[in-house]
């Protein structure tokens, strides 16, 4: 059998102008990066009209296991597959970031014969926009400390430095540094962090932007530090904004690839979902509504992270709303939530896969919650059985969603032909109209609960003194309007990684809060999770090499 990137490698795909042509554009109307890769400018985007008829689907999961759901396969899958019902699809994914690439997931483009093109490309430098979000959050960091050295005329209090270095590497070492150690012409020597760049505000706030204005708005309005009296101080008082908007110029404009099978995608911005927002920009996004027919979407990790921060969060900031929404799972996944060994998954087992199914369910009904049609693609593995589909399609039923079973890895669009067909009559019963899981103009602690209650299941929530200071302050400095973005483990409905199923009776425990003001949400940091992840035993990193001709090599 083929890797990946030996099935990536054999294509032949067209030139980034063919590509372009599809969706209505011109040679003259982009910016290309070689053969296969190229910008589209944003004058470019803003002298064509928004398309009413344009369908939204998002692609989402169930919470991921280590026997692997497959949601950007099934994402790219879909697309192609819709493409040969004769529908203009267009693809809006996210930017991999290099910190899983080398340390546990390899390739982040797809799989198979579903797969994003060219995937070296997109999983290394691509077109720079991660270096540059780097670059832009770093400038910040260091025009901060330049400033405290420099006589600190905005009498900023270096205990109350809240801005973070990132680094788009996992790097446990730099979670909690010293600066400046020696003190004198190195500066002011201080404790300082760095975070992953896909965590960063920088970000969460590239991808929220509307246009060039609305970005630099943004990077002018970020929550930097506070002065020696209480005050907030931002990166506009630091007069730092044109500079980073300057750096992200180009960054901004979204990228255009393709899949295995010559399907426009635009790919461009990659934050976390168990950290971050999770979704790819909003610039991009829009883009495929306008040059497409149907945009195939897909949000971070499982339901109770990516999607719910995307219908939460984007959607209301870009006034979408998806017309249909996949979510995608395995039997497999679903007996390993039933309690079953990784060793023992391919072993048939039905009353297994109904015993798991109740975390599937739960994110089937927090997607009907939010007023969206649901379809399951259950990715086929060659272990799985008739009699464990037919147990995970009766349990679908019953909750009213469709679950198709699906062959995109192996066989591409042709695999994923009736989960299209599926996607299309859902599409049909969209009422466009989301249901949101909180208002805006409820509390804080509202907003907070309302995600734990509704979307986890959890009990009641527990929030500790030193995250209600915070959020006190964030109200009254005239911020509790903002929505709310959880940072939670994505391997559970709840905040302990190891409570597979569907927990219930659990207390989420909000530990610590911070403002994004840039990216216009207050984020509540729940559990143990991390903003800097470090690298396994065995980091993929090992594993990927250039060969004697000069083609990258292990890269998933």
């Amino acid at each position: 059998m083929l890797s990946d990137i030996e099935i990536a490698q054999q294509a032949r795909p067209e030139h980034i102008e063919r590509i372009a042509a599809k969706l209505g554009l011109t040679a003259q109307d982009i910016e290309c990066y070689g053969k296969y890769k190229a910008k589209i400018p944003l004058e470019v985007l803003d002298r064509i009209p928004a398309n009413p008829d344009a369908k939204l689907v998002l692609v989402t999961a169930m919470n991921p296991t280590p026997a692997g759901e497959g949601k950007t396969t099934v994402s790219v899958g879909l697309a192609q597959a819709l493409t040969k019902l004769g529908k203009k699809a267009v693809l809006a994914l996210r930017e991999p970031s290099l910190g899983p690439v080398f340390g546990v997931k390899g390739g982040a483009c797809g799989g198979g014969y579903s797969q994003v093109i060219p995937m070296e490309d997109i999983n290394l430098h691509f077109t720079g926009d991660i270096h540059a979000i780097t670059t832009a959050n770093n400038l910040l960091a260091a025009m901060i400390d330049n400033h405290l050295y420099q006589g600190n005329e905005l009498n900023i209090d270096p205990d109350r430095v809240y801005w973070k270095r990132c680094l788009d590497m996992n790097d446990r070492t730099l979670r909690d540094v010293t600066i400046a150690s020696k003190g004198g012409k190195s500066g002011v020597t201080r404790e300082d962090h760095f975070t992953i760049t896909a965590a960063s505000e920088v970000m969460a706030t590239f991808c929220m932007a509307k246009d060039l204005e609305d970005l630099r708005r943004r990077l002018a309005g970020l929550i930097i530090a506070c002065d020696k009296s209480g005050k907030n101080i931002t990166a506009g008082d630091l007069g730092a904004d044109g500079a980073m908007t300057a750096v992200l110029r180009d960054a901004l404009c979204p990228n255009l690839v393709q899949s295995l099978e010559g399907v426009p995608a635009l790919v461009h911005g990659g934050p976390f979902a168990n950290i971050s927002h999770g979704c790819n920009t909003i610039i991009a996004t829009k883009a495929a509504m306008k040059l497409g027919e149907i945009t195939v979407t897909e949000a971070g990790f499982g339901a109770d992270l990516g999607a719910e921060k995307f219908l939460d969060i984007k959607c209301r900031e870009a006034g979408l709303c998806p017309d249909a929404c996949v979510i995608v799972s395995t039997v497999r996944s679903l007996k390993y939530n039933a309690g079953i060994s990784k060793a023992d998954l391919s072993k048939p087992d039905p009353e297994a896969v109904r015993r798991g199914f109740v975390n599937l369910a739960k994110h089937i009904e927090n997607i009907n919650s939010y007023g969206i049609p649901a379809v399951v693609a259950a990715n086929r593995f060659l272990t799985d059985t008739d009699e464990e589909f037919a147990v995970m399609i009766e349990e679908c039923n019953k909750l009213g969603a469709a679950c198709v079973p699906t062959e995109i890895f192996a066989k591409g669009g042709e695999g994923g032909i009736d989960l299209a067909q599926s996607v299309l009559e859902a599409v049909t019963r969209s009422t466009g109209k989301l249901n949101y899981a909180y208002e805006l103009n409820e509390t804080v602690e509202e907003k907070i609960v309302n995600i734990a209650t509704k979307i986890y299941g959890a009990a009641k929530v527990d929030i500790l003194p030193e995250a209600q200071e915070k959020i006190d302050k964030f109200t009254a400095d005239g911020y509790g309007g903002l929505p709310v973005c959880l940072a939670k483990t994505q391997y559970s409905l709840s905040d302990d990684p190891k409570a597979l199923g569907r927990p219930e009776g659990f207390t989420l425990t909000v530990r610590d809060c911070h403002l994004s003001a840039g990216a216009g949400y207050i984020v509540g940091l729940t559990g143990t999770i991390l903003t800097m992840p470090g690298l396994p035993p065995h980091p993929a990193a090992l594993d990927i090499g250039v060969s004697d001709s000069g083609d990258i090599t292990g890269l998933f």
